[in-house]
């Protein structure tokens, strides 16, 4: 029987994977029988993250990694293949947030670190990733997190919503150059999602009565809201799908 959600016998890579959405995604891919390798800088986050998803039954490996240091990004999407032999879908998901700062008082300091992160991480992690998938054939799936920010004005967060639009970018000028060689890539663009990144703002009340009242659905995004997509854009259920932008906010868009 065809049971295209079935991810058994494939291998995700998930960045940032030990929390926030990036667990969201992992819950997900797990459940659905695919095998993960989710990388992380937190050691007790990474070993709490695998201790979770193998209890679903499948294989995990944690990878310490900063994903803005090539070598670490080498090293470790390596020591995925050699644990697994292949990666077949990867989760470019590893982000810093903005931290509120007027656009007038920024220093180049603070720029650079969003963008070495936000940026440069996914660069050298969905290189890393096409590589591989060139060499060994049959294509797969790139994913990369990208934010509403990318399309609706941030003060204060100029920098942050400079790298989720360049991850569009980034993602839809994939989709053209490697559609031939069967990698699709598409973008996820979250809503206000409570995570651990977000804690600052959901504690405040005037953001809840700005912001809330805005979200058709009438709640916040969890991490578990991405779970389902995750698993869709591993499987061969989106084999035709690519160079998207895939927005989950709750409707916040449309109001």
């Amino acid at each position: 029987m065809h049971a295209p959600f079935d991810l058994s016998g494939k291998v995700a890579l998930v960045t940032g994977g030990n929390g926030g959405i990036g667990l969201g995604f992992a819950r997900g891919l797990a459940r659905a029988g695919g095998s993960l390798s989710i990388w992380g800088t937190n050691p007790q986050k990474n070993a709490a993250a695998v201790r979770e998803l193998e209890s679903m039954g499948t294989e995990v490996l944690g990878v310490l990694c900063d994903v803005g240091n090539e070598e670490e990004v080498e090293r470790a999407f390596a020591r995925t293949v050699g644990r697994f032999g292949k990666v077949d879908a990867v989760f470019a998901n590893s982000g810093v947030p903005q931290r509120g700062t007027r656009f007038a008082d920024i220093t180049l300091d603070e720029w650079r670190a969003v963008f070495r992160v936000n940026i440069d991480g996914a660069f050298m992690t969905l290189r890393a990733a096409i590589r591989h998938m060139l060499e060994r054939g049959g294509g797969g799936s790139l994913i990369v997190t990208s934010s509403v920010a990318a399309s609706f004005g941030m003060p204060r967060g100029e920098h942050y919503a400079a790298t989720k639009a360049g991850l569009v970018a980034v993602v839809r000028s994939l989709a053209v150059e490697y559609g031939k060689h069967g990698i699709r890539a598409n973008a996820v663009l979250p809503g206000w999602t409570k995570t651990s990144m977000n804690e600052e703002y959901f504690g405040s009340d005037s953001f809840r009565k700005a912001v809330l009242p805005r979200i058709p659905v009438g709640r916040w995004g969890t991490p578990d809201d991405f779970s389902g997509l995750a698993v869709y854009l591993a499987s061969d259920a989106s084999a035709y799908h690519t160079g998207d932008v895939i927005t989950i906010d709750g409707g916040y868009g449309c109001f």
